[in-house]
């Protein structure tokens, strides 16, 4: 009987244990500010060949004769009619801008990263309004040409002046946003050959590098900034040296959101617990499970190298 109530005492502590700390749980949540995450802002230079004509030509030509000869001498009429009219302006050339964009392909494992491993909660903010769209080379060069004015160009939004994004509203409903700007991305794609065989590695890789920023959106105060970097690779072994095989690109823009990912967290969560302790409750004490990090009930997102992929074609 003693038994009994001692282990039915132990039951109630620990169902009141439970009962208290999902409720701290449940308030920590609801009082957790609010994290708008931007899609990775975007920006490279490109050009392109424009050309103008608008050139009129036409030639007009009339020539008449007539006559007649006898032994007594002769009578004759002859006529001839020219025209010719020309236009021009004919312009053709090169000329270079900046495409402002947002990649939308590598936030949702941050999303992800941010859900599981804290209690902020995330709202969606609005995209990038990159503005009144602009005349272009040809269009202004013509107005110059027909007109003697060249059209001026509008002032566009600029996609990493995160301040004036805030100030028109894109993530109204959020206290702070993850604002990323891709500062490099590169593609690699190298064939090497395996010395003494007749194979050799197909080597297609990506790799990412992003600079982040934590920003208060009523003060503006950066609560946190830094650099984060993903990759990802896939690697083909050939069977002969001359083969083809396409690479896996979905399988190397997934490790490299990963990887990227996991990067942004951890340098998230450290650099929260020195600038902002309010903010550094926010993060979900990490719980090892036989060695392996989580976040909440996952795991943390970590993108496991693969082996080379053999590939052997017969012909």
């Amino acid at each position: 009987m003693q038994r009994r109530t001692t282990l039915g005492t132990a039951l109630s502590v620990l169902a009141v244990i439970a009962l208290a700390w999902g409720s701290t749980a449940r308030a920590q949540q609801n009082t957790a500010p609010k994290i708008a995450v931007t899609d990775l802002a975007y920006a490279q230079r490109v050009s392109e060949y424009f050309m103008v004509g608008n050139y009129q030509r036409s030639s007009q030509m009339s020539v008449q004769g007539s006559g007649s000869h006898s032994m007594f001498g002769g009578s004759g009429q002859h006529s001839m009619q020219a025209s010719e009219q020309a236009s021009g302006s004919y312009v053709a050339g090169r000329y270079s801008y900046i495409e402002q964009r947002e990649l939308g392909g590598y936030t949702n494992a941050i999303k992800g990263a941010i859900l599981q491993g804290t209690y902020f909660r995330l709202v969606q903010g609005k995209g990038f309004d990159a503005g009144q769209p602009q005349p272009s080379k040809a269009e202004q060069v013509l107005n110059q040409v027909q007109g003697g004015k060249m059209a001026t160009p509008q002032a566009q939004p600029q996609v990493t002046d995160v301040i004036a994004r805030i100030k028109k509203g894109e993530f109204h409903d959020a206290d702070y946003v993850l604002f990323g700007v891709v500062s490099s991305i590169d593609f690699t794609d190298a064939l090497s050959p395996l010395q003494g065989t007749t194979s050799a590695t197909h080597q297609y890789g990506l790799q990412l590098l992003a600079d982040f920023s934590l920003i208060d959106t009523k003060t503006y105060e950066i609560k946190a900034a830094f650099p984060a970097q993903g990759q990802g690779n896939d690697t083909k072994i050939l069977s002969n040296r001359g083969d083809i095989a396409p690479p896996n690109r979905a399988k190397v823009m997934h490790e490299t959101s990963l990887s990227l990912a996991q990067h942004m967290y951890l340098q998230l969560v450290t650099q929260l617990g020195y600038t902002d302790a309010h903010l550094a409750r926010g993060v979900r004490p990490p719980v090892y499970q036989q060695g392996v990090p989580m976040q909440g009930s996952q795991p943390i997102p970590v993108a496991q190298p693969q082996p080379p992929e053999q590939v052997l074609i017969l012909k």
